[in-house]
């Protein structure tokens, strides 16, 4: 009765009214956010999806060019895979077990496709071209040729080339050793997780992520489109700084001993790592970095 003569009532009416809009706007914006972000994942991926077909036409230029100079002409892979777990024991073991004559046995790290060792590319000839299409990567070839492949080691070596009775192969360079620490890094998504591999076990002890609302990109010109792309990149810069502090704090709480970085390309460089691999892995952060660890301990293998 108070209320209707203070004319309190409509106003609590109007209230509980407003309420139940904000909750419905709440809703919608969420509904909203949620969309953004598909779509901004759809979008990395669609990326990710030009880049590495952009990468094969030019993989597949460069093949026509070397057939039509007649360099390399005849020479294609007879055998690739990625090798992990189990099948990767399996090849290492076999060529670690191969025995030579000494200096029967050359193995070189080559780090990149223009810097092939002259005793590669004496002693493959025609073959020489895969190597440069392989690298980085680790060649095993013994002097009669009855083996002759190629390993790209997640933990690389400094480049050698050496000549011996048997051919040499790391199993560190290969597979995780100790506590160590793998994050995944694009432009509005970070993952990390921290490791302890023993032997053959490998265990996650821990594993966090987030994602940034970064802009998608621009697709207009001029001086909005300019101050379009300032905005973006501030908003990657700011994603960045917070990934590079969530290593580090990671760094302080469980103290890794290694840190590697995989994931989008050009952004890879602005991490401090003992290595790095680029990976097209995304959506949710911890599925993400599921991928990304599986990418990076791969290890493409190509027999010449």
């Amino acid at each position: 009765m108070l209320d209707r003569l203070l004319g309190r009532a409509s106003l609590k009416e109007r209230i509980a009214e407003l309420e139940d809009e904000t909750d419905s706007l709440r809703a919608q914006l969420d509904a909203e956010n949620e969309r953004r972000r598909e779509a901004v994942a759809a979008r990395n991926e669609a990326e990710e999806t030009i880049n590495r077909l952009e990468d094969r036409i030019t993989e597949l230029e460069d093949r026509v060019e070397r057939a039509e100079s007649g360099n390399g002409a005849s020479a294609d892979y007879r055998a690739g895979e990625a090798l992990r777990g189990a099948r990767l024991d399996d090849v290492l073991g076999r060529l670690a077990g191969i025995e030579t004559d000494p200096e029967g046995a050359l193995t070189a790290m080559v780090p990149d496709e223009h810097d092939i060792p002259k005793p590669v590319s004496d002693v493959l000839g025609e073959r020489a071209p895969l190597v440069e299409r392989a690298a980085p990567c680790i060649v095993c070839v013994d002097d009669a040729s009855l083996v002759a492949a190629t390993l790209a080691p997640p933990l690389a070596p400094d480049a050698f080339c050496e000549w011996g009775d048997a051919f040499r192969l790391d199993r560190s360079w290969f597979v995780p050793t100790g506590r160590y620490a793998l994050a995944l890094v694009r432009a509005d998504l970070f993952a990390v997780g921290v490791y302890d591999a023993t032997g053959d076990a490998v265990e996650r002890v821990h594993a966090e992520g987030f994602e940034s609302d970064v802009k998608a990109k621009h697709s207009k010109g001029g001086f909005s489109q300019s101050r379009f792309e300032r905005r973006r990149e501030s908003q990657i810069d700011e994603h960045l700084d917070d990934a590079r502090d969530a290593l580090a704090a990671l760094d302080d709480e469980y103290g890794y001993d290694a840190c590697y970085v995989t994931g989008q390309t050009t952004l890879l460089g602005e991490f401090d790592a003992d290595a790095r691999a680029p990976s097209d892995a995304s959506g949710d952060p911890r599925e993400a970095l599921g991928a990304a660890a599986r990418d990076f301990w791969s290890v493409p293998y190509h027999s010449l």
